[in-house]
């Protein structure tokens, strides 16, 4: 909700879910991180009343890591491509041709 409220504030004209299920994504794909905390930091409920009768731990240390893992990744991401990647001048490539 803290995302909708600040997207709603900068009157930006789009829902947070992309941002969640990119998260998500680099989450499982990216990391080795359990499914659970990566649920857990989405504010997921846990579906089966059995597990979620038993589960009493927030697993807040994990997220906390897993959230700076995040914020790395996204700071990184927002630099300019010039410094992330070479850039090849394509009509240099076909004059050496």
């Amino acid at each position: 909700m803290a995302l909708t409220a600040v997207s709603r504030r900068m009157k930006v004209q789009a829902v947070p879910h992309g941002f969640r299920s990119t998260f998500r994504d680099w989450a499982s794909e990216r990391t080795n991180y359990p499914r659970d905390v990566a649920e857990m930091a989405l504010a997921h409920a846990i579906s089966s009343k059995v597990e979620a009768a038993y589960r009493r731990g927030d697993l807040f240390e994990k997220r906390r890591r897993l959230m700076h893992a995040w914020s790395d990744f996204c700071a990184k991401m927002g630099k300019p491509i010039a410094s992330r990647a070479k850039v090849v001048d394509v009509n240099e490539t076909r004059n050496a041709a």
